[in-house]
């Protein structure tokens, strides 16, 4: 999953809504950095939370 995010990608966490929505960081290897509205930055690790896609980057 994680090689499909890009930093910039808006994000939520489905086992976290209180979260709010995140923008990804950075990405390296299945460390996916998101900055939530809620709680801040948080690292996921992608083979453990499938985080689900809000908004696309631009191309």
């Amino acid at each position: 999953m994680s090689e499909r995010l890009e930093p910039g990608m808006v994000v939520r966490h489905p086992g976290q809504p209180d979260w709010g929505l995140g923008q990804v960081q950075s990405v390296i290897g299945s460390r996916v950095t998101v900055n939530f509205e809620e709680v801040g930055k948080i690292v996921v690790d992608s083979r453990v939370v499938h985080l689900e896609w809000v908004i696309d980057p631009p191309h």
